[in-house]
């Protein structure tokens, strides 16, 4: 079984295995193939890929020789056009929003495993890439409120007076909305956090944030930890208490997402207009419809002295660190395709194999892609 790595197109700057987890590979004697400076956005130079057992090819060879191909994003088209029958693709392709990719990959037959629809359970959480990539995007968010707050993060006595600690605001609290609250904690800011799931609070509070409580709220259990759509009377309890919190706050970090919908809108223009000019607002979602409104996903803009940022790629911003997380995930999950002997062997009852796997046989597989699909 020969692996390939492919460099991922500009501006993404991550790479989906770094040299240590081909150096994992090689131990096991699988042999590597890796397109020439794949590894450069994250500073992994070509030469650290051959010390650690790869070899290193154009992007054509590398499609061409080999069986298993892994990147983080959906192929570009020429990359598409390359690939054959039977050839095994992983790497985290947002089946549920990305179908027109999903259903090509079915056309040509191609094998496809999806790391970010992987099964919520707690075998997969070493190959969890959702999670390892909002750990990174939950950090970067409050280092980028703090870069551009006109002001400073912690209380400080100084001999021309105090200075107030800014007041963050943190919309979901799922694993880049913790990572949020840590950051912003550990900065000094006083913090307040909303979510639907009242599981969560006791996290929120042993971080040293105030959770935003909205009575009501459905907290479905078989939905693995996820968000679930509200009620219409949640909505409007929900929708006043934010836009309360929100209008006192120096910073709001939205990461709040629902999978396979659109991410629930929770700060209005109205909202936006009423915030003190010079305030922040990091929108994590914006990929999926966004949190706040006026976001624009790939855009920063200004409206009335109110710096909104929308960002959903923040973890490749930290590409290094963001590419050893994600390369440690990838390395996991291939190594459920390798028998004891280290020996390939694609386990098809397996859960996370079966669970992860997008298009297999001309088909689209997995159900709730499909679901997504039919409607």
């Amino acid at each position: 079984m020969t692996i390939g790595i492919l460099k991922e197109e500009h501006p993404e700057r991550r790479v989906c295995m770094l040299p240590e987890s081909v150096a994992a590979l090689h131990k096991m004697n699988v042999p590597v193939l890796v397109e020439c400076s794949a590894g450069s956005g994250a500073y992994a130079p070509d030469d650290d890929y051959e010390l650690a057992g790869a070899r290193l090819l154009p992007k054509e060879e590398v499609l061409e020789r080999s069986e298993l191909v892994v990147k983080i994003n959906h192929p570009t088209p020429d990359e598409m056009n390359a690939l054959r029958p039977g050839q095994l693709l992983i790497g985290a392709f947002n089946p549920l929003f990305e179908t027109g990719i999903i259903k090509t990959l079915a056309e040509k037959k191609v094998v496809s495993f999806s790391l970010d629809v992987i099964p919520r359970t707690t075998r997969a959480q070493a190959m969890d890439v959702l999670s390892s990539m909002a750990t990174v995007a939950g950090y970067k968010a409050v280092l980028e409120a703090a870069r551009l707050l006109p002001r400073f993060f912690p209380m400080f006595m100084t001999a021309a007076g105090t200075i107030k600690p800014a007041k963050v605001l943190i919309l979901g609290a799922g694993v880049a909305g913790l990572q949020a609250v840590a950051t912003s904690r550990k900065l000094g800011a006083v913090v307040e956090v909303f979510d639907v799931r009242a599981a969560v609070k006791e996290e929120v509070i042993g971080l040293g944030a105030r959770f935003v409580e909205v009575e009501g709220a459905v907290d479905d259990k078989s939905a693995g930890g996820y968000a679930v759509e509200q009620t219409q009377e949640f909505h409007q309890k929900q929708k006043q208490t934010i836009h309360e919190h929100a209008i006192k706050s120096d910073v709001i970090i939205c990461t709040a997402q629902i999978p396979g919908k659109r991410a629930p809108l929770l700060i209005s223009a109205g909202t936006v207009d009423l915030m003190n000019p010079g305030s922040v607002i990091i929108d994590l979602a914006t990929s999926t419809g966004g949190n706040c409104e006026l976001a624009k996903n790939g855009e920063t803009i200004e409206v009335k002295g109110i710096r909104i940022v929308g960002n959903s790629g923040l973890a490749a911003e930290m590409p290094t660190d963001a590419s050893r997380m994600f390369g440690k995930n990838v390395f996991n999950f291939i190594r459920l395709m390798f028998n004891n002997k280290n020996e390939f062997f694609l386990n098809w009852e397996d859960d996370l194999i079966r669970g992860t796997c997008v298009t297999r046989d001309g088909e689209i597989v997995h159900e709730r892609v499909k679901t997504m699909i039919i409607q």
